[in-house]
């Protein structure tokens, strides 16, 4: 059964800040979807409300058309992983899991299956509060899945992994995806989301700020932008800044230069005389994108999942 996550007009207030003003997206089913912005941007908030654990003075967060507060074994249902220091001190990782499970009235069996997918190995039996960052992702994850669940959100789960837990990482989240389940996931790492994400939300001050593929907004932010390298660099800074580009020096010899294609960019410094050795389109990346659309603060213009498929 495929089950989304709507989140619909949320609106939440703590004293005088406003943390989420009318928020509204959607998790699809077979999408990784990134959740970014700023700090103070009200992702934790929003996480916190999908989960039951905040009410909102308005809106709805569903997780498959129903609150959190009213699924009856909600770890058959959605998985979270939101606090990875979030363990009863002095159990080990084993009784951690065997704990929640009884709680759902899941089996000792999905237990070893989570702690197997989860990679936890013989770590398992050891007391969790000496767990480093990594071992508590990886028991966090394990939680999340005890339910087998059609939904999961995740709060920052590169963190704390090595370079080879964070390849493992990437593949889980994709082949959660790849069985169709929603997925969420909260994450600084812009270069980690390029890797895995298909779609972002990006919120700044409680608002939506953009919701499309990741190609999509790499693409928009791409528009336009040329690599050149040139052994002439300050005449050729002149001509195209005199042709109203954008120029930004990256190297000795190469210039970004933003606000003419790559066509124009050859014409432009063929007519005068300018040498250059490479003019190519320069693909943004997920960062670049990023940092374009939450530069303003006040500014908000919303790129909607429809609009881009139009």
């Amino acid at each position: 059964m495929e089950v989304t996550i709507e989140v619909s007009g949320l609106r939440k207030r703590f004293g005088p800040t406003l943390a989420l003003d009318g928020l509204s997206f959607t998790v699809a089913p077979g999408d990784i979807t990134g959740f970014v912005g700023p700090n103070g941007a009200g992702k934790s908030t929003t996480m916190r409300i999908i989960l039951g654990l905040d009410a909102p003075d308005a809106g709805s967060a569903l997780i498959g058309g129903q609150p959190y507060a009213s699924l009856r074994h909600p770890l058959r249902h959605v998985g979270s992983l939101l606090d990875p220091h979030a363990l009863q001190p002095g159990r080990s990782g084993w009784n951690h899991l065997l704990w929640l499970a009884h709680s759902q009235g899941l089996s000792a069996r999905r237990v070893r299956q989570t702690v197997e997918q989860a990679g936890l190995g013989s770590a398992i039996r050891r007391n969790a509060s000496g767990y480093s960052l990594g071992m508590r992702q990886r028991l966090g994850l394990a939680a999340a899945m005890l339910g087998d669940p059609p939904v999961v959100l995740l709060d920052e789960p590169f963190n704390g992994l090595d370079p080879e837990g964070i390849v493992w990482m990437r593949g889980f989240l994709r082949s959660l995806a790849a069985e169709g389940r929603a997925v969420l996931v909260s994450s600084h790492l812009m270069s980690e989301l390029q890797d895995t994400a298909s779609h972002l939300v990006v919120i700044g001050r409680g608002r939506l700020v953009a919701d499309a593929s990741v190609s999509e907004l790499i693409a928009a932010a791409s528009s336009g932008r040329v690599a050149l390298r040139t052994s002439a660099r300050s005449e050729a800074s002149t001509a195209l800044a005199d042709a109203g580009a954008t120029v930004a020096v990256t190297g000795t010899e190469t210039l970004t230069v933003s606000g003419l294609e790559s066509a124009a960019v050859v014409n432009l410094l063929t007519e005068h005389g300018v040498p250059f050795s490479e003019v190519s389109a320069l693909r943004a990346t997920l960062e670049e994108a990023y940092m374009d659309l939450t530069r303003d603060a006040v500014e908000f213009h919303s790129l909607s999942r429809s609009e881009g498929e139009r």
